[in-house]
């Protein structure tokens, strides 16, 4: 009898701990296997009682003795044959748990456990109904699967990617106006440039950054000759290659002779211009002086730390407080008549410049064209998530950050704005990773504002500006095949991890291609 008692518990313990491997079950199956276990829990106890009772009667302690010398004989088999249904249960088990909609086990014979059953599958139903139901919701009733893997996209981009600060904006430009402001104290009865209200430019007051942390704040001050002066651009047709670059001639009209002698120490021809012409770094060097001398002055500095950086065509500020901290980087201009066209400090990419030389520039015209895309633009509008993702994915190698925005702004130019949702981002990419192979091939991609007829109204340009050859920003390319084959191979690059992107947003692994896209 202790034999036979024995071998029950094992089984017991077996049954009640298999030893499954792979994935955790669900919580129904669990449920299913928790009543199964306290049923035959309740059947072991009463067996052993049947068992105990039945040594009390002759005919049953006879049948006892007969099944105490079978067990003798053939417990090792039996226990083989209970550890191989252990082992077939286990691998149902794990099989079910495997599959996402698997079916109730079969039933037992027990009304008891029937019962049982059927409520945990009545959980399980109202389970898989809630779920199917937010799915439903989730992704509409017609369950349009292309829509939302687009959807998901443009969720992806817009949870994952930092963008800048754009209320910090207002508050840059305002800052830096009070402190040219505040030149005025320094500057009275001199001749030297007068500061204008601050523009703001550049991808942080678009709408997007190519940076993943430390967003850099570009803003043109534009400079105004002072009173007896006048400033006039001249061509400058030294660089040899595409794109405008100027010189800024100076011109001193008549001035009281005694007003010369009594400010000749500040006179602007003396002081920041090389050969009749503005030096950019003369100007950058007192504009910087000027700001150390000149903050102390605002409000503002009671609460921030304001650090100038060196540098050598602009005057770069860290400005830092106890909870955050960015960067400005002051650039000068000067306007051509009264259009958004200006003439800047900033040097040409990859080249050096004459510190006499000012680079045409279009950031403002740019600027004002993303401010009429937003006021166009659907609320859920993919066309700066769409630029930012390539400017992380491509920019800085063969493609700089400004070739990625030119052919962004050569499509918002040409696809209507009613196709730019959310749901358009994978083909907007596409079509910009299109765009950008076919100037590869052509090795010729034009200037978005020169010699574009269907620019926008809202920017003022020059009247020539639209019957002029736009230049070629892959006029490089086409001079140097190395270039040109770099280009390509940062091209296969670039799709290469927009198409790893696709992969991971489709097999609902948005969390694995963060990393490296930014």
């Amino acid at each position: 009898m202790e034999a036979l008692i024995v071998l029950v518990l094992l089984v017991q313990t077996l049954i009640q701990y298999p030893h499954v491997v792979g994935d955790g079950l669900d919580e129904a199956t669990r449920l299913r296997m928790e009543m199964r276990e306290k049923y035959l829990n309740q059947e072991m106890t009463r067996l052993l009682q049947e068992l105990e009772q039945s040594s009390l009667e002759p005919g049953v302690r006879a049948w006892g003795a007969l099944l105490w010398a079978t067990l003798e004989q053939w417990h090792f088999w039996a226990l083989l044959g209970v550890l191989g249904l252990l082992l077939a249960l286990a691998f149902s088990l794990r099989k079910r748990s495997r599959e996402p909609h698997g079916s109730a086990p079969q039933e037992n014979a027990s009304s008891n456990l029937e019962a049982q059953e059927d409520q945990v599958n009545g959980r399980a139903n109202v389970e898989e109904n809630n779920a199917a139901g937010r799915e439903e919701r989730k992704y509409g009733a017609n369950g349009d699967q292309e829509q939302d893997r687009d959807s998901k996209l443009g969720r992806f981009i817009e949870e994952s990617i930092r963008w800048p600060v754009l209320d910090r904006g207002c508050v840059i430009t305002d800052l830096i106006d009070d402190l040219t402001r505040a030149f005025g104290h320094h500057l009275s009865n001199r001749f030297y440039p007068v500061p204008q209200q601050a523009i703001g430019m550049g991808s942080a007051f678009e709408g997007w950054s190519p940076r993943k942390e430390d967003v850099v704040y570009h803003v043109l001050v534009p400079l105004s000759p002072p009173p007896g002066h006048t400033f006039h651009l001249e061509p400058n047709t030294a660089a040899g290659m595409p794109g405008k670059d100027f010189c800024v001639r100076v011109e001193q009209v008549h001035i009281p002779e005694e007003k010369l002698r009594r400010n000749k120490n500040s006179i602007l021809l003396y002081n920041l211009c090389t050969r009749s012409y503005l030096d950019v770094e003369k100007t950058t060097l007192w504009f910087r002086l000027m700001a150390r001398a000149s903050w102390s002055r605002l409000p503002q500095s009671k609460h921030w730390r304001l650090r100038v950086l060196p540098s050598r065509r602009s005057c770069t500020l860290r400005l830092t407080n106890n909870r955050e901290s960015f960067c400005v980087e002051v650039l000068f201009g000067v306007q051509q008549g009264n259009s958004d066209i200006y003439v800047s400090s900033q040097s040409r990419e990859a080249l050096f410049t004459p510190s006499t030389v000012w680079p045409e520039t279009y950031g403002v015209a740019e600027m004002k064209f993303f401010s009429h895309i937003a006021r166009q633009a659907p609320p859920d509008s993919c066309h700066l998530r769409c630029l930012q993702l390539l400017a992380r994915a491509g920019g800085g190698r063969a493609f700089s950050n400004y070739t990625l925005k030119t052919i962004m702004m050569h499509l918002l130019n040409t696809i209507p704005m009613a196709q730019w949702g959310r749901r358009h981002c994978r083909q907007r990419l596409l079509e910009s990773l299109d765009y950008l192979r076919c100037s590869l091939q052509k090795k010729r991609l034009d200037c978005f504002v020169i010699g574009n007829q269907s620019i926008p109204p809202q920017i003022d340009l020059p009247p020539h500006f639209q019957t002029l050859q736009p230049p070629n920003l892959f006029w490089h390319l086409a001079q140097d095949p190395d270039a040109h084959r770099e280009a390509r191979q940062d091209f296969s690059f670039l799709r290469y991890r927009l198409k790893q992107l696709f992969t991971a947003i489709d097999g609902e692994a948005s969390s694995a291609p963060g990393a490296p896209i930014a």
